[in-house]
């Protein structure tokens, strides 16, 4: 988006925010006609946390739906009315986000606007060199890192409803406890692969934090952020590794055009070597509601079990 478009369009923004937001008192949960706290979220899997740890005293809407890419999205009128009217808008940050951070940092001053992924210590965090000295932001994929967002949110809830602190206490404990099983059916999960096996080739390479915490090598057509340009050269050189280590399976993704990986395995076949496409992974963003797949367990196993079956070659019960 050119800059001075971008600049009016945030202007236009910020002016329905203030509209939406005066005409409905927020300061304290009270104020809520419903009386529970109205939640905005940006990506599911923030959602998902919300969701578990606030329970039926919070009202959560996440803005950016299911197969719908992060790094690209721009707020519609619906979301800033959505912004203006929430108590709390907690969000992933580390530049996930990258459209909507100057909304975000302009309604801080009024709305407690909370970056989930402020809690983690900066010494865990991954930092790819087309980022310029930004952080990796996807996080969710090493699920004990991940848990350090699910305290992020406690927090916030319980300090601003302090009456409801022991509620969010629990729910969060309990929450931890299913991500802790989680991280160990994972673990279990990658056991099943040969380590020479263990490479994960998808459309943009989003799963480092995972390769740290599992064991996997990683490789993605496009870099950290799906707005990285992919080139003739890009789809030659993932095809050669791919070719040279006979790796059976690559991976497409829910929210990333599949055209590119397509290619890539078209260039592998003109090496003398045929890589299937083993499955789609969810990795911006979470499937549908109302399926497994749309929450974060689900998600993550979801993405395991795909991984698993498509490199040891095992049929999908």
């Amino acid at each position: 988006m050119h800059k001075i478009t971008q600049r009016i369009y945030i202007s236009v923004c910020l002016i329905g925010i203030l509209v939406w937001s005066g005409c409905d008192p927020k300061g304290q949960p009270g104020a809520a006609t419903d009386d529970k706290l109205r939640v905005v979220t940006t990506i599911g899997m923030i959602t998902d946390i919300v969701k578990n740890v606030g329970g039926t005293r919070v009202a959560v809407t996440g803005i950016v739906e299911p197969g719908v890419d992060p790094h690209f999205y721009n707020l519609t009128p619906k979301d800033v009315q959505r912004l203006g009217l929430a108590h709390i808008i907690f969000y992933n940050g580390l530049h996930l986000e990258a459209k909507m951070v100057d909304i975000l940092a302009k309604m801080s001053g009024d709305t407690l606007t909370v970056a989930v992924t402020d809690a983690v210590d900066r010494s865990l965090l991954l930092t790819p060199s087309e980022y310029e000295g930004l952080y990796d932001p996807h996080l969710w994929f090493d699920v004990k890192l991940w848990m350090q967002a699910v305290g992020k949110v406690r927090d916030a809830l319980s300090e601003f409803d302090a009456d409801n602190t022991d509620l969010y206490r629990s729910n969060a404990e309990r929450y931890l406890t299913q991500l802790m099983e989680l991280d160990e059916y994972v673990k279990s999960q990658v056991e099943r692969v040969p380590s020479q096996q263990r490479v994960l080739v998808t459309a943009h390479d989003c799963f480092n934090y995972f390769g740290k915490a599992y064991g996997f090598e990683v490789r993605g057509l496009q870099g950290v952020s799906t707005a990285t340009e992919v080139g003739i050269a890009d789809v030659q050189e993932l095809a050669t590794f791919i070719a040279e280590r006979r790796i059976s399976a690559i991976f497409v993704e829910s929210s990333v055009s599949s055209r590119s990986l397509e290619a890539v395995k078209a260039a592998v076949k003109s090496k003398g070597f045929d890589v299937k496409i083993g499955g789609v992974l969810f990795t911006d963003a979470m499937g549908n509601e109302g399926t497994p797949e749309g929450t974060y367990i689900g998600m993550i196993r979801h993405n395991i079990d795909t991984i698993v079956h498509a490199l040891i070659g095992e049929s999908e019960l």
